[in-house]
């Protein structure tokens, strides 16, 4: 009866009710209202930080009501049918109340409440309206209750209509304060520590936590308003975000919970996951991970690129029950996506969708608001300055901060970098403190994907600290984000080259993925995918064997399936060369290599899988040819990709396919090579 929605998933301000239908009997309806009705008197000792009064009014109006309602219930008779229209308008509103109180109160959004304050109490009002016009619809003379309770509600009912619910002069005063200091920001003008705190004891934001919340929130609903068309209040929102910011970095000297440390709901979301298969979050036609799942009239879920082909294709039925579709509609699937991006976030998998790809390449240019430009440049210096001069302390919550501001955001990279963080960065990376040389790893792991921010880290001689930080980092966090950082410097073909010659990085790099955890395993494959881009470090990974740990790596049966794909493609890689092809053989490569074909669900992954076993038959000779040939379930794998798999993958399958028919054309018709010729062309395959 009554709808439960989860804070994370509704957007602030906005009212998923549902109407009651009419054929709910009375008492059901009475039932489900006294329970909507207790749980806003709930909120009588709650925080408001704006709408005070007008939150505690409404709770009022509603508590006289559910002791009416529960008198009703105390009556023995059946409630005549007559009571059902007022008890449905009466469930609507409730639900209506309850979600904006539950917004009036939300901690982390108590800054754009603010800034919406009249918009808030325009809303309490017409909902003390909506509940006076119910109470009108609603029979009480045939309802058998107290005189006095029906006395109560007839005044509720002439009260919810006159009570005026504008904007509190509090409210008045905090939003102008924080008007004036936006306008200051605009004007290149420092604000006043006092006026800050000021603004911030009145919301009830007394630590730095707080303000993150407020900083989390204000960059979802960046997000949520950079996807819509007209984007009213873009421009607002990110004005707050610079103003959040600016009070987390300047006037929280401390943070006051441990930024390293998994919060209380980490467990809770890992439990979640281990319930999860990944094939769940997979589109059933492409087999990669969905990045916009949408659910058809069939009630499938696909990513919405794959449908939308499939549909273009003049298609009508569902891909994967065959059921034809009443229409071509597709449904965003939210809650789904929101999984997705977990999932993504705790396996260490890259998720970039649309409406972040968009926003990303509009901050790379211009910032949306004067206020949060003018206010970012500012947090930017006042953090270079802090890495240089401030105590142990300051510097390591300074490192944090570079870390937080530079995680999402190609605009705030921008600021640092040209604020000159990242030399006192590299220093710090030489901390003996774990937490200082893990923000500042983090940190330039972000910097790193600004083009300027390379350039610095390579002349500041931050390549030989990273190798080192790589090699022997205080922790494992600190280790996996160096080698974060040397992918993105190894997309630099001059950087690549610098990397290679110095004898530790390749080595460094393959430890990690011999011993690391998931996320630097992950790192340090790309890292050295990206270095075999310069053929001159190709003898340096075969030289640090690479190669038998990703053998190891592959016949390990816990392995994910983004770690064996980015292990396929280095090994792919190196198999174009015969001292390559050589390695992978001997390693025992060949057999698993076939078993992933027929068991990896990623399309990429069967297509490295597939230039594995091309580049293995051209340099391993007729012998690796022959073992090919004389595996049952190779044939099988290929034949589907020329109709499953990727435009690339089906001409190599294609290819691959020839040449084992050759194969056996020429086996059959007893043109084999002589054993000589056998004997000298032999490799030593396991």
């Amino acid at each position: 009866m009554i709808q439960t929605q989860n804070v994370s998933t509704r957007r602030i301000m906005t009212f998923p009710a549902i109407h009651p239908c009419e054929e709910i009997r009375p008492s059901t309806l009475l039932n489900s209202l006294i329970s909507l009705a207790r749980q806003i008197c709930n909120y009588r000792s709650n925080f408001f930080a704006s709408n005070k009064r007008n939150a505690h009014e409404s709770i009022r109006q509603i508590g006289v009501i559910l002791t009416f309602l529960e008198e009703i219930r105390e009556w023995d008779s059946d409630l005549p049918g007559s009571v059902v229209l007022g008890f449905s308008e009466l469930h609507l509103v409730f639900q209506k109340v309850r979600f904006l109180l539950e917004d009036c109160n939300r901690e982390g959004s108590r800054v754009w409440m603010l800034m919406n304050s009249e918009r808030v109490a325009n809303q309490f009002r017409f909902f003390s309206r909506a509940i006076a016009t119910a109470l009108d619809v609603l029979p009480i003379t045939v309802i058998d209750v107290p005189v006095d309770i029906k006395d109560h509600v007839d005044l509720v009912t002439r009260q919810a209509r006159k009570t005026r619910f504008e904007p509190e002069s509090d409210d008045k005063r905090v939003g102008s304060a924080v008007r004036s200091v936006l306008s200051g920001f605009e004007r290149g003008v420092v604000p006043d520590m006092g006026d800050l705190k000021w603004v911030l004891v009145n919301l009830g934001i007394r630590n730095w936590s707080s303000c993150n919340k407020e900083a989390m929130f204000l960059d979802l609903e960046i997000e949520l308003e950079s996807s819509n068309d007209e984007k009213e209040e873009l421009g607002l929102l990110s004005s707050l975000m610079g103003f959040v910011c600016y009070c987390r970095c300047v006037v929280f000297g401390v943070v006051d919970c441990d930024p390293n440390r998994k919060q209380s709901n980490g467990n809770c979301r890992s439990q979640v996951l281990n319930g999860i298969n990944s094939d769940d979050l997979r589109c059933p036609i492409s087999l990669e991970m969905m990045i916009d799942p949408v659910t058809v009239a069939s009630g499938q879920t696909y990513d919405r690129s794959s449908i939308t082909k499939w549909f273009r294709a003049g298609n009508s039925t569902c891909p994967k029950t065959g059921e034809k579709l009443k229409n071509m509609e597709m449904v965003p699937n939210s809650a789904l996506k929101g999984l997705i991006k977990l999932y993504c976030s705790e396996k260490g998998i890259s998720f970039v969708d649309s409406c972040h790809r968009n926003r990303h390449v509009k901050k790379a240019v211009s910032a949306d608001s004067l206020a949060f430009e003018k206010a970012m440049k500012m947090v930017a210096d006042f953090v270079s300055v802090t890495l240089v001069v401030g105590s142990g302390i300051e510097q390591n919550k300074a490192a944090y901060e570079a870390r937080l501001l530079s995680k999402t955001s190609v605009f705030n990279r921008s600021c640092l970098v040209e604020a000159g963080v990242i030399p006192p960065l590299l220093n710090l990376l030489l901390s003996t403190d774990s937490l200082s040389q893990e923000n500042s790893t983090a940190a330039l792991l972000n910097l790193s994907k600004n083009s300027k921010g390379r350039a610095t880290i390579v002349q500041e001689g931050g390549l030989e600290i990273l190798i080192s930080v790589l090699k022997k980092g205080v922790s494992s966090e600190a280790r996996q984000y160096a080698a974060g950082t040397i992918f993105y410097l190894a997309s630099v073909e001059e950087y690549r080259v610098l990397i290679g010659n110095i004898t530790e990085a390749i080595p460094a790099l393959t430890e990690l993925i011999r011993n690391g955890a998931s996320r630097g395993k992950k790192n340090a494959l790309v890292a050295i995918y990206g270095l075999l881009a310069h053929p001159g470090n190709h003898k340096g990974v075969l030289e640090a064997g690479t190669v038998h740990v990703l053998a190891n790596l592959l016949k390990s049966s816990d392995t994910e399936d983004d770690l064996v794909t980015d292990s396929l493609a280095i090994l792919a890689t190196l198999a174009e060369k015969s001292d390559g092809t050589a390695a992978v053989l001997h390693h025992g490569g060949l057999n698993s290599i076939i078993e992933i074909l027929s068991s990896i669900s990623s399309r990429t992954g069967k297509e490295y899988c597939v230039s594995l076993l091309l580049a293995l038959c051209r340099n391993g000779g007729k012998e690796v040819v022959a073992l090919l040939a004389n595996s049952p379930s190779l044939m099988g794998s290929l034949y589907s990709l020329l109709s499953e798999g990727t435009s690339r993958a089906s001409k190599k399958a294609g290819a691959l396919i020839r040449v084992l028919h050759e194969f056996y054309e020429r086996r059959s018709s007893g043109l084999m090579a002589s054993p000589a010729l056998s004997q000298e062309r032999s490799v030593h395959v396991w």
